[in-house]
């Protein structure tokens, strides 16, 4: 045995010892565990012995006939190609196998269930190792985790003393494997790839870039780059944490360009389960779940439409309003939760104006995911609804959004009310929960008066560390743009305005007059010139030999 292949199999044991002693699962060797197969068994990459065991353990009141319906239809799924079979099988092992049987003559409906969520012991919890898999070609995978009889998670492990051969290596196998044995991955909720080093975790359709480590075991994030192995598995391997994984945390991502099996990262899974713990607070409480700070890029729209489907197991019924403050941020926002509307178990809606958003809300008695803008909760003379069920979701929160104060215009007596009391007095005892990308500033009063303090922090240098975002870098530079002082005093009226909180209406407005003036002499030529000028002679004689590749101009 080479050296190479040693290290691999000591790897293998080591995490054996882990999955059997730390988390107690089963174990058995492939050969062992199908000593007694017939050759038409090794065609089957579920663990049909088991399966049949446990659908009898977990639906114990259900009549065999039932079972039977059941085994056939998750042993026969033939829905398509390898993502659309594997979809199938989700739904299944989510929700359960709706089955038609008759009994005496009498059609009877049922459903039958893969997995016991509720009940952790009740699962049948077992780690292969060398399981032979015959379909296009003879295949073994290093690891298997079957559960209740059905291969979920597949790990292809490799050395860490071999230079050549890394987790990306793995990764090459496991696409191997999914041309070769495609059939395995119709049972696959998620893949590991694993080198002692470094260890990530994907689903069928992600390239290798989206596999992520899994850097916590409780929800106190790890803040370096690697961390070590029994981590990651400890972390998602968890009995309790794999159940909640499966039911809670993977989804499918559909639009014309193909399905995307998506699969929550560390810092998503337990930020959501504080946000849910903090919302069943919060609803028989004071209405403030918190905010929730994951920086930009990291996944938050994600992380919503998961808080989003756990809610509905949380708290009874839920209406969920999410709120934004511009159209396209709607638009994008709601078509995120479009894509995840067969996950989330409804279809979302759009108000489109302040009458369709009274018409969503009054008189609605449970469920629902509406979306709107908070422009259209102002002209409302009575509480669009009193219920107690209804959970805000903002995107975006942040001071400039949310104030409760009426402020009176001393040039025109004009009252203007705060958007976070227009909101809380159409939907009184509503619970909020606020979503952003930004921190919140030290001196902002208002996000705190209307969401509570932060649920969970994921920010740049965490998400950096994680290669969920990529580093930024600032430069400073000054840039003459040879503008006049009526311009210069224009520019520090803005600062001063934009620096008052909870602008209201009439300030926007002559916000809005005053910059039209500034546009003209920001948008003049010989300041366009200067600017041009500058980015030319900035890449032309300092960049073009030190930095190659794309430059993006932000305006």
């Amino acid at each position: 045995m080479s050296n190479e292949r040693f290290i691999e199999d000591s790897y293998e044991k080591a995490l054996i010892e882990l999955f059997t002693e730390q988390l107690g699962y089963d174990y058995l060797n492939g050969r062992e565990a199908q000593s007694d197969f017939v050759e038409a068994d090794y065609f089957h990459p579920y663990y049909l012995k088991r399966l049949r065991h446990m659908l009898k353990v977990l639906n114990p009141t259900l009549h065999a006939v039932a079972l039977e319906e059941a085994e056939r239809k998750v042993c026969r799924i033939e829905a398509g190609n390898m993502v659309q079979n594997n979809e199938l099988f989700m739904d299944y092992l989510q929700h359960g196998i709706e089955v038609t049987y008759s009994v005496g003559g009498e059609t009877k409906y049922d459903i039958v269930y893969l997995v016991d969520f509720d009940n952790v012991e009740r699962n049948d919890f077992l780690l292969v190792n060398q399981w032979t898999y015959v379909e296009h070609s003879k295949k073994r995978a290093d690891l298997l985790v079957f559960l209740n009889g059905l291969p979920v998670v597949l790990m292809e492990l490799k050395s860490p003393s071999r230079e050549d051969t890394d987790a990306s290596a793995a990764y090459r196998q496991l696409k191997n494997y999914m041309k070769e044995i495609p059939s395995m991955f119709t049972y696959n909720a998620f893949c590991v790839m694993s080198d002692m080093t470094e260890s990530k975790a994907g689903t069928i359709t992600a390239s290798e870039d989206r596999y992520m480590q899994w850097k916590s075991k409780d929800g106190v994030y790890e803040s370096k780059e690697a961390v070590d192995y029994d981590v990651f598995f400890e972390g998602m391997f968890q009995k309790e944490h794999l159940l909640d994984i499966l039911k809670n945390f993977i989804c499918f991502n559909k639009d014309e360009s193909g399905d995307a099996k998506i699969l929550a990262a560390y810092h998503q899974y337990f930020a959501v389960k504080k946000a849910i713990q903090r919302t069943r607070e919060a609803v028989t409480g004071d209405g403030k779940i918190g905010v929730f700070w994951h920086t930009q890029g990291s996944g938050k729209s994600l992380s919503m439409v998961f808080y989003a489907h756990l809610l509905q197991s949380a708290v009874v019924q839920p209406t969920i309003v999410v709120i934004t403050d511009r159209n396209d941020l709607d638009n994008q926002l709601y078509g995120q939760f479009v894509r995840c509307k067969d996950f989330l178990r409804q279809v979302p809606v759009q108000a489109q104006s302040r009458e369709h958003l009274r018409e969503l809300l009054e008189g609605r008695a449970a469920n629902g995911i509406i979306f709107t803008t908070m422009q259209k909760f102002e002209d409302y003379d009575a509480p669009l609804s009193e219920r107690r069920n209804i959970i805000v979701m903002s995107d975006e929160a942040h001071r400039g959004q949310y104030g409760f104060e009426e402020r009176v215009n001393p040039e025109t007596g004009k009252i203007s009310i705060g958007t976070a009391r227009l909101i809380h007095d159409s939907l009184p005892h509503a619970s909020f929960v606020g979503f952003t990308g930004t921190p919140v500033e030290l001196r902002d009063r208002n996000t705190k008066e209307v969401f509570g303090d932060y649920i969970d922090v994921y920010d740049m240098t965490q998400s950096v560390l994680d290669k969920a975002t990529v580093p930024v870098y600032y430069e400073s530079r000054v840039i003459n743009l040879r503008l006049n002082e009526e311009a210069l005093e224009l520019i520090d009226k803005e600062y001063e305005l934009l620096e008052q909180e909870g602008a209201g209406s009439d300030q926007i407005e002559k916000s809005k007059r005053d910059l039209s003036h500034l546009e003209e002499l920001l948008g003049a030529d010989e300041t366009i010139d200067s600017l041009v000028q500058d980015i030319l002679k900035h890449y032309e004689n300092y960049r073009e030999q030190e930095l190659t590749g794309k430059a993006m101009i932000v305006a």
